[in-house]
């Protein structure tokens, strides 16, 4: 296990047990080859479908692994979050699956039909500033005021072994896989396709895919420095303005390649999801199609999988990229 600081990277064997205390909870979501999209890119594609899954994205599987294995003090301190919707439904639910108390504070302007889930599921919703670095600051201030267990979206090891799950169901599916596309906001989902497909896969190629309009990531990854960049993308789900120092190590050493799209980009890939798959996918989730578009030449002949992170798509959002 490689030791940053307090924090400890997950293992294979940490995703197993994830998988095994989320599997009562979530779902197995489907991996599904599109004839449409293999014959645009020249290559196998696949499409891994986390938008299918429970609340309409990947974080949940992380949410609920990181508060399966709190304590009952924790618990009932209860658990306080920043995000910018998806990770928030993750720690509302498994709260609510766990019963415990939740407040998730979001940017103002968040993804309207994110943050209602987010009330649905019992969790007191603070809108707090601007960015998701700001909502950040303010769900510490209040975790250190309260009591309550800050839960950070992406300096956690159980929320990446957590999510880790989905790439284990990747692999145990589909067999030699050449190219695997990750989202890259936070980073812990692709720390996950990185850990597993290291472990059972090696030749598989994880590549990150982060917008040109909030790279922080990208940036960190390339040159280790966690500078401030500015941020104006339309997607939500990797919309921060600077890189978090836990999952970035781990990309640093594992990740084979990062790259960046446009924000038109990702709303053309939009588009062609509901045309080739015919299924919503959000911004953050597009940007994998989009950066295997851009990269076809690469692509020509191999086995791809995408990864549908989430399908949270508001209907003006939807509207905008369709038009």
């Amino acid at each position: 296990m490689t030791d940053y600081g307090n924090l400890i990277e997950p293992t294979l064997q940490d995703i197993h047990e994830a998988s095994l205390a989320i599997e009562d909870h979530v779902l197995r979501t489907p991996l599904r080859q599109y004839p449409v999209l293999s014959e645009l890119l020249d290559a196998d594609v696949w499409v891994k479908h986390e938008n299918f899954q429970l609340l309409g994205a990947f974080k949940v599987r992380g949410g609920l692994n990181l508060v399966s294995q709190t304590s009952q003090e924790d618990r009932d301190r209860g658990f306080v979050t920043q995000s910018t919707g998806n990770h928030g439904q993750s720690i509302a639910y498994a709260s609510r699956t766990f019963g415990a108390k939740c407040t998730v504070v979001l940017p103002e302007g968040a993804n309207s039909s994110k943050a209602a889930s987010i009330a649905a599921l019992g969790a007191h919703v603070i809108f707090h500033g601007d960015v998701f670095e700001r909502s950040l600051e303010h769900a510490e201030m209040l975790a250190e005021r309260d009591g309550m267990r800050f839960v950070h979206s992406a300096n956690e090891p159980a929320l990446i072994a957590g999510v880790g799950t989905y790439s284990l169901e990747i692999h145990e599916d589909l067999k030699d896989i050449d190219v695997l596309f990750a989202p890259v906001g936070a980073g812990s989902g692709a720390c996950g396709a990185c850990i597993v497909s290291d472990a059972v896969s090696p030749s598989t190629k994880v590549i990150g895919v982060q917008t040109v309009n909030a790279p922080a990531a990208y940036h960190a990854w390339k040159t280790g420095k966690f500078d401030t960049y500015p941020m104006s993308t339309i997607a939500e789900g990797l919309a921060t303005e600077s890189a978090y120092s836990f999952p970035i190590k781990i990309l640093k050493n594992r990740l084979k390649e990062f790259v960046l799209v446009e924000d038109s980009d990702i709303s053309d890939a939009i588009r062609l999801y509901v045309e080739a798959t015919r299924t919503l996918v959000e911004h953050a989730g597009a940007a994998t199609l989009a950066a295997a578009v851009n990269m076809k030449d690469e692509l020509r002949g191999k086995r791809v999988v995408l990864i549908a992170s989430g399908g949270n798509i508001t209907t003006d959002q939807l509207k905008v990229a369709l038009g």
